[in-house]
């Protein structure tokens, strides 16, 4: 046995070998989909149901179709860039046609015939007019210049006589609209001629006036007149010169910034080596250059044998600075010198601006009288040429023009008369089910979605793990809820080979080599809620540690709903609970179990209160002094969730073992009771899920899915499986 501050250290140290991980497995689509596959299929079985009986109640709807080709043929009149006001083509007339057909006044024509309003689809029709519009479709071909116009109609007949009472009505429009054109082309392009002809004779007399007033009846030659030429290049002769000032101002500004520094202006002169501004380097400077070099050479050789306080060492730097103050004069000289010649070369700029500047006024001067002349001439002569085109085309089309009394607007033709149809188009069944289908999909997995996000249900042993971040140690398969407490409790002894007891074993080794031996001694069983099983995974697995060899006792310290003498079929009157009251050492209440080396110790009368004898020092000594007797103490606590009885214990006990059910433990529920345990120092050996279905083998393939692939849970046999679920 432990106490709580050893307990906290080693649940430290051992829970960093359990998975840490808080990334929740998520399952896939098809996964969730076979999960709830009786909902997708009830949901897609009665969807598809709903499809049939509308199919059979709705009322089937016809349609009829008739095909038009409607073509322009009227006369052009004009075309061109300008048509002064002239009729012109549309190039929407399909469009414009079909709205036409759709339109009041050609459905109005259908419902005044007697004829047709007394057909069965207007029976009980107050608004005739709305009722056709509104089950009249007129479509124009993606590819051709069709018009199909269809109607629909409970009756085929009527569909089709009301298509063709349509068209017909439409071509009725058109006729009575129908009239020739031709005097009234003739007339619209005569008044056109004789206003074009008249603007053309004051074109021709301004023109004449124009050259006569100026003397003059061209302004160009080659690519322009001379004065123009002249200006073009003296502005840009201008601005060039413009230019090199600003360039000879800038260089001499930068040149007296530097003056200060001769060297630094001795490397901006050699770097812009423009505008014939270069100074080269005078021989005196050549030659001090040389000489402090051989100095500087002479001075590195004389300090390899001589110390820098020595007089050859001291002389040769006394000859080193001589030269640089040379090299200094000869730069100051050159700064001075560089300076007067970028102010030369900046007069000289400015100068030349000038002078090309002056030359600029003068012959923008001259140009200036010949521009608006230039200007205005150029406008008469353009405005000559239109007006020419357009009595040129003006005259064609009328030579063209051959108009007579029976060319219409339109040429309407009917490729394909309605006639009634032999199914009908509405409802389309296999649209109908395709749609059911698809929504009966969409609404199933949506609802499947929404109930797998509102459970929050352990799923997969996976999940346990990444959530609890504690490992499964074992899955146990569900018993039948047909067998005895006895039969559940005491399923390893009895049938010891069902796939329960083999279960209970591999959850006995995993509790044998998941800690040193020693290190879990006193075991504690518990769950996070009532009716989670634990009470048969205690007896279960005690069963199995004692036919292991193993000297094993149960204790059961659940005070408040004792279970084990039940299981056992043993007296209860002596228990715990006595035991601790005249503290004693036990041994009139601890029984013998049906295995050899498994003992028992109920819990013995009931007690007002059970929390305070747990937490007692006598019950942690009696603890500690019945360990030195058995290999392995299981004790049966109560659930975590309702009283901290298991609290308690958990916090004296060595390992602790946490019994989860299957599809009935939640993650909350599970966190809560993992934390309490935590919380005391317990320390957490793992989980045991409980009660899993056959059907459910995502809760460990290794563990109770894994015995499938041995035909009938391996060697253990048919029959024994058999016998199990009976």
């Amino acid at each position: 046995m432990k106490n709580i501050d050893n307990n906290t250290t080693e649940n430290e140290s051992l829970s960093l070998a359990l998975p840490q991980s808080n990334v929740i497995p998520t399952e896939s689509l098809l996964q969730i989909a076979l999960r709830n596959r009786w909902i997708i299929l009830s949901t897609v079985i009665l969807f598809l149901f709903v499809g049939f009986v509308y199919l059979l109640k709705a009322t089937p709807i016809y349609s009829s179709t008739t095909e038009l080709y409607i073509e322009q043929n009227g006369p052009k009149i004009i075309s061109g860039e300008r048509a002064g006001g002239v009729l012109t083509e549309s190039k929407n007339y399909l469009y414009t046609q079909a709205e036409l057909i759709k339109s009041t006044p050609i459905v109005a024509g259908v419902a005044d015939d007697p004829q047709i309003t007394r057909l069965r689809t207007f029976a009980n029709v107050d608004n005739l007019v709305g009722y056709i519009k509104r089950n009249l479709s007129v479509a124009i071909g993606r590819r051709d210049d069709i018009i199909r116009v269809s109607l629909y109609s409970p009756y085929p007949q009527d569909a089709a006589q009301i298509v063709n009472a349509v068209v017909e009505s439409y071509i009725r429009y058109h006729r009575t609209r129908k009239r020739s054109t031709a005097s009234q082309v003739l007339d619209i392009l005569q008044k056109e001629k004789v206003k074009r002809d008249s603007e053309l004779k004051e074109k021709y007399k301004e023109m004449l006036e124009f050259t006569r007033d100026n003397g003059v009846v061209s302004f160009q030659s080659g690519t322009g007149h001379f004065a123009f030429e002249m200006l073009n290049r003296l502005s840009a002769t201008v601005a060039e010169a413009q230019l090199a000032t600003i360039n000879a101002k800038a260089d001499l500004e930068s040149a007296k910034r530097m003056s200060s520094e001769p060297a630094k202006l001795k490397q901006f002169a050699a770097t812009l080596g423009t505008g014939g501004t270069h100074i080269p380097i005078s021989n005196v400077e050549t030659k001090l250059l040389s000489e402090l070099q051989s100095s500087e050479v002479e001075l590195e050789n004389a300090r390899r044998h001589c110390t820098d306080d020595h007089p050859s060492i001291q002389l040769i730097r006394t000859k080193i600075d001589h030269i640089n103050q040379k090299l200094n004069k000869q730069a100051e000289e050159f700064a001075a010198s560089y300076v007067e010649v970028l102010q030369l070369r900046r007069m000289a700029a400015k100068q030349r601006e000038n002078e090309l500047q002056e030359s600029f006024e003068e012959q923008r001067e001259t140009a200036h009288s010949f521009g608006a002349k230039a200007v205005e001439y150029s406008a008469l002569q353009s405005e000559l040429k239109r007006t020419e085109r357009l009595c040129d085309i003006l005259n064609d089309r009328i030579k063209e023009l051959n108009v007579t009394e029976d060319i219409g607007v339109l040429s309407i033709n009917v490729l394909e008369v309605a006639r009634p149809a032999g199914s009908p188009a509405k409802p389309q069944k296999a649209k109908v089910m395709a749609i059911a289908l698809v929504l009966s999909f969409m609404f199933s997995g949506g609802l499947t979605l929404l109930r797998e996000w509102l459970d929050y249900r352990l799923r997969s042993t996976e999940e346990i793990s990444a959530i609890l971040g504690v490992p499964v140690l074992g899955v146990v398969p569900a018993m039948s809820k047909k067998q005895t407490a006895v039969a559940r409790g005491q399923k390893v002894y009895l049938k010891p080979k069902s796939i329960v007891a083999e279960a209970c074993r591999t959850i006995r080794t995993a509790v044998f080599f998941g800690l040193p031996k020693g290190k879990a001694k006193i075991i504690l069983i518990t769950s996070p809620a009532a009716g989670d099983g634990k009470t048969t995974i205690v007896s279960n697995l005690a069963i199995a540690m004692a036919q292991a060899g193993q000297k094993t006792l149960i204790i059961d310290a659940d005070l408040r709903h004792p279970m084990q003498h039940n299981i056992f079929e043993i007296d209860r009157k002596k228990g715990l609970a006595s035991m601790l009251a005249v503290d004693h050492t036990g041994d009139g209440e601890i029984q013998s179990g049906p295995v050899e080396g498994l003992d028992l110790l109920p819990c013995g009368p009931e007690v007002p209160n059970p929390a305070e004898m747990l937490n007692s020092d006598l019950f942690a000594q009696t603890l500690k002094n019945l360990s030195e007797r058995y290999d392995r103490i299981i004790i049966d606590a109560p659930p975590i969730g309702p009283v901290a009885d298991s609290q308690i214990l958990a916090a004296i006990c060595d390992t602790t073992l946490l019994v989860l059910r299957a599809e009935r433990s939640t993650r909350k529920q599970s966190q809560r009771a993992r934390d309490s345990l935590l919380s005391v120092g317990g320390h957490i050996l793992g989980a045991v899920v409980n009660d899993v279905s056959r059907k459910h083998s995502r809760y460990g393939y290794g563990y109770y899915g894994g015995y499938s692939r041995y035909g009938h849970y391996g060697y253990y046999g048919e029959s024994e499986k058999k016998k199990e679920d009976e």
